[in-house]
């Protein structure tokens, strides 16, 4: 790159006024970009806040509907359901995760039936439905089985698209759990039925506040989930993942989490030139949400920027906790 020398190139005159920033600007984030996550819960009428994620809710399917069809009317195109399970339907085998009658299975009955228009993600793991909280099926050292889980895993990700799931998004990091999901997709003949693979997901400490949201904290104890989650110091393994997922039948990929993770997915997106999001995750947002609260920093600008690098980096789209509230700043 060659650059004409001062003072014939003076950058900040393109920096001058709002009209020529705008003119120049490199990126460009749209309510489009974003998607988002929900936790439901049984219940009608039912609204519980979660603690460490000030502004979240948990919702009844009832209420769920109302707020996803501001979501939609704001323009945000899909929403991804992550279930809130009672204890007395954990168990070591996670059978409910594929009950046809279950709370994800009869979410996605539902917001289909009332906003037809409107995407629906569903999380493909099996955390809020095992009584260990680990995502997937522990063997008798209780080490995760990696095909027992898989089995699971595939009855999961049918009863979504069965349900009506637009898109199945595995996030537990099996191997080989894409192409099973994928051919029974295509078995059942739900061939559009698309798949965004957590090919890249981190066995991160941000999570934190999500397995407080979902109540798969307590049932993990002090374990922890280093043996399937990729290790956070490294990036080539990263694509050796993806390029794994999409080869196996992933319309879509997902590096998780996201904010420190941007160098992930710039070399995603630069390398293997496909559909691309990360995960605004939820101890990002509860970073956000104590500066915020404390008036450290400026809330709908940070809000706005953070999700702006996200776009910048190679993004696709972002799944983000504040998906309502930047959407309401995108359409001034």
């Amino acid at each position: 790159m060659t650059t004409r020398q001062f003072p014939a190139s003076r950058l900040r005159r393109m920096r001058r006024d709002d009209f020529s920033r705008r003119m120049m600007r490199e990126t460009l984030l749209t309510p489009a970009d974003l998607i988002w996550p929900v936790f439901v819960l049984e219940g009608e009428g039912q609204r519980e806040t979660v603690a460490s994620m000030p502004g979240v809710e948990r919702l009844s399917i009832d209420l769920l509907i109302e707020e996803a069809r501001e979501a939609h009317e704001l323009g945000i195109p899909a929403l991804a359901l992550f279930p809130v399970v009672g204890s007395a339907l954990k168990s070591e085998l996670a059978e409910e995760a594929y009950n046809a009658g279950g709370l994800v299975q009869r979410a996605v009955r539902a917001l289909k039936t009332a906003l037809p228009e409107l995407g629906i993600i569903t999380d493909v793991a099996l955390d809020p439905f095992t009584s260990h909280g680990q995502d997937g099926i522990l063997d008798e050292q209780g080490y995760v089985h990696n095909d027992h889980t898989v089995d699971t895993l595939l009855k999961q990700a049918l009863s979504h698209a069965e349900a009506g799931a637009d898109i199945v998004a595995p996030s537990d990091m099996m191997d080989g759990r894409i192409g099973a999901i994928r051919g029974v997709l295509e078995q059942e003949k739900l061939v559009n039925t698309r798949i965004m693979a957590y090919s890249a997901k981190y066995a991160s400490c941000y999570y934190g506040p999500f397995r407080d949201a979902v109540g798969s904290t307590a049932n993990l104890g002090r374990a922890d989930k280093t043996t399937y989650q990729m290790d956070p110091a490294n990036s080539d393994e990263a694509l050796h993942e993806v390029a794994l997922d999409l080869a196996e039948g992933a319309d879509m990929v997902m590096i998780k989490p996201g904010m420190p993770y941007l160098d992930v997915v710039r070399r995603v997106k630069e390398e293997l030139r496909v559909p691309t999001f990360a995960y605004q995750v939820s101890g990002e947002y509860a970073m956000h949400m104590a500066a915020f609260d404390n008036g450290w920093l400026d809330a709908d600008t940070v809000i706005i920027e953070s999700l702006t690098c996200f776009k910048r980096a190679g993004a696709d789209g972002v799944l983000t906790y504040f998906a309502k509230r930047a959407a309401r700043l995108l359409n001034r």
